[in-house]
């Protein structure tokens, strides 16, 4: 029995396998052809730039361009570790995107458990469309909105002013700006992470509830003991993989929102490498900068990875 499942395929086998993928290809063909324009443009814009990351280990003048700048090692991320800002930097992106991660799973996660609990299907619909709506719209469009309601003459602080509290400044103040831009990030993103959390409850097996009904399970127990088990392995997933992200705070959001009050509080790696790179012309130094961002990003992704599989048996195929 052994040695037949040891032995090498035989001839017809390999050309019946042959045929079967020759089949599926005259299938998926036009998938394929579907998805070329994506590769190309990934290739183009996320593949090829990459070159230039050589910049990080050169002294850049763009008269010499890369092939002629003068070469000097790691003196950039040297520099990189002994400049104060850069690790105020990174301590910012750190707390922004960790508050960003820990309530963008929690908020989801309570809004999807009440929404599920709705009986009335348009009434949930029309929830469910209003909460998503946020997600769509840019930064450049919500910044302008919050800047002119957070202001000190906006809706907001006149409204404050006139219950006979004090003027806040959301914008103006770093631990301000820091709570503004985290509860305007779930504002705008909540709704649509509930999506995962309601495709997870659409599994749940409705005779579940009904057992539990029988048994003389009131709604609440029924949510603690079926609900909340059933989220539980999609919301370790989520959370495990957003730790690949913890040094992404949010370019769009605090490039639209920052001012130079807050960039002790609020300024991110993102923003600090387009400001050194873009506007100051230090390109090698905004250059060394990502690329340690996007290597750290890497390896907590793969890490993230092997903590969703090992937890959750999440695997990506």
């Amino acid at each position: 029995m052994e040695s037949a499942i040891n032995e090498p395929l035989q001839p017809h086998t390999k050309i019946k396998q042959a045929q079967r993928s020759k089949e599926k290809l005259s299938r998926t063909w036009p998938l394929h052809l579907m998805l070329l324009p994506a590769a190309i443009v990934t290739l183009i814009f996320a593949y090829v730039p990459m070159g230039g990351l050589v910049m990080a280990f050169q002294d850049f003048k763009p008269k010499d361009g890369i092939f002629g700048s003068e070469f000097i090692g790691l003196e950039h991320f040297r520099f990189m570790f002994e400049y104060p800002d850069s690790k105020e930097v990174i301590w910012n992106t750190l707390i922004i995107s960790g508050l960003k991660i820990i309530f963008g799973l929690i908020v989801p996660f309570v809004f999807a458990i009440l929404l599920n609990e709705i009986r009335k299907m348009l009434f949930k619909r029309v929830v469910q469309t209003l909460v998503y709506l946020p997600h769509f719209i840019s930064w450049v469009i919500l910044g302008a909105i919050l800047t002119d309601m957070l202001g000190s003459k906006g809706i907001v602080n006149t409204t404050l002013n006139a219950l006979g509290m004090e003027t806040i400044p959301w914008l103006a103040d770093g631990d301000w700006f820091r709570f503004t831009v985290v509860v305007s990030d779930i504002w705008q993103n909540f709704g649509f992470n509930t999506i995962v959390f309601l495709a997870a409850l659409a599994g749940v097996n409705p005779s579940l509830y009904e057992a539990a009904e029988v048994d003389g399970a009131n709604r609440w127990k029924q949510t603690v003991h079926i609900t909340v088990p059933a989220m539980i392995p999609i919301a370790v997933v989520v959370g495990t993989l957003s730790l690949g992200n913890i040094l992404n705070g949010g370019f769009d959001q605090i490039f639209n929102l920052y001012n130079s009050l807050v960039y002790d509080k609020g300024d991110i790696i993102d923003t600090f490498v387009y400001r050194t790179a873009i506007l100051n012309g230090q390109y090698s130094f905004g250059t060394a900068v990502g690329l340690f961002k996007s290597v750290i990003g890497l390896i907590l992704i793969v890490f993230a990875y092997r903590l969703a599989y090992k937890y959750a048996g999440y695997r990506i195929f």
